[in-house]
């Protein structure tokens, strides 16, 4: 019960970060068409920008300042640099942004450097949100905050208790997650800023007839989608590591969710991280090989067979396909994703 409980949370927590990193892409593909590459690296420039700000004026305001400069930094580049060729379409809108993703990363190396910062979470977020306790006699139970020691060690021998703390920082990932979630349904349904960001796409001449700015309009998606990622950064950065990998690291998987959720569809993307993250975490915490399992499932091997190398792959070691496959498996069944309403 406890494995299969945190395992849950873990999988969640890491899904919830994936949405938080997916919704900026969301945004900005629904709203104006383009997948954006540097992505990710907007991802990777909150975390560092947060971990400097984090340092001179604390965590609080640097989970504000932080998605601010890097909101700045995406509408500079879409107003300087992918507002001139979006006309020739969406070829040199990929390459550009390709190229963007590079010169972050350069850029991130020469000013922090190629190994990785400390940056730590606020004294709020360290330690347990909670703690499950697992006891063998009195069963399971939650504490809030870390367990007392007393209550972790057993008096008896005979007894076996087994205290599994939650980190706070993943729950106020969670939270944070949520909340955006909220946020940009609430912003896009009901508000008439909502209404005029979707109609800009399709009806951008009628949108522009109204006194609407449609240029503008892309900038300020395209400068929220990157602060949304700055804001993953900053919470992302704090909860796990900052290094100049962390773009590469999480640059494919939150292609994967959104493509498995529908292109366009924030509630496509919010489910498919849940499930990949989901996928993901089990996958790592499962060391059953592939041949026990087929046994398990009532498949009878030679021994020939038994001492096939693919055979004794365990789930964890094939835990990072898994994603990859599963988004095949949504392309060949299909394609506009579990939620989407574009193809492809």
């Amino acid at each position: 019960m406890e494995f299969f409980v945190i395992s849950t949370l873990n999988g969640l927590s890491y899904g919830l970060l994936l949405f938080m990193l997916s919704s900026g892409l969301t945004l900005i593909f629904s709203m104006m068409g383009v997948l954006n590459f540097a992505h990710a690296s907007f991802y990777m420039v909150g975390a560092y920008v947060g971990y400097t700000v984090a340092r001179l004026v604390g965590f609080w305001p640097a989970l504000v300042i932080a998605p601010l400069v890097v909101g700045l930094l995406g509408a500079a580049f879409e107003r300087t640099c992918l507002r001139k060729v979006h006309k020739y379409g969406h070829v040199p809108e990929l390459l550009i942004t390709f190229g963007l993703s590079y010169v972050l990363l350069e850029l991130v190396q020469l000013v922090w450097g190629r190994t990785a910062v400390e940056f730590t979470p606020p004294a709020a977020l360290q330690g347990a949100a909670f703690t499950l306790v697992q006891h063998s006699t009195e069963g399971f139970r939650l504490v809030w905050g870390t367990a007392p020691a007393a209550l972790c060690n057993a008096a008896d021998a005979t007894v076996r208790v087994v205290c599994s703390p939650f980190p706070a920082t993943r729950g106020f990932m969670m939270l944070t997650a949520v909340f955006m979630l909220a946020a940009l349904g609430l912003l896009l349904a009901k508000t008439r800023i909502g209404m005029v960001i979707q109609a800009a796409l399709t009806h951008p001449d009628t949108v522009e007839a109204l006194g609407h700015n449609v240029p503008r309009v892309f900038m300020l998606v395209f400068g929220a989608g990157a602060a949304l990622a700055g804001l993953a950064g900053v919470i992302g950065g704090s909860t796990f590591v900052t290094e100049p990998n962390m773009a590469l690291t999480v640059g494919s998987i939150i292609f994967v969710v959104v493509v498995v959720g529908g292109m366009g569809s924030l509630a496509g993307a919010f489910v498919a991280s849940l499930l990949i993250g989901l996928i993901q975490t089990f996958a790592v915490a499962l060391d059953h090989s592939v041949g026990s399992l087929l046994q398990g499932a009532g498949v009878a091997l030679s021994p020939a067979a038994q001492g096939n190398t693919f055979l004794k792959l365990t789930i964890s070691q094939v835990a990072p396909i898994l994603p990859y496959l599963f988004l095949v498996l949504i392309l060949i069944f299909r394609p506009r994703g579990l939620l989407g309403t574009r193809e492809g």
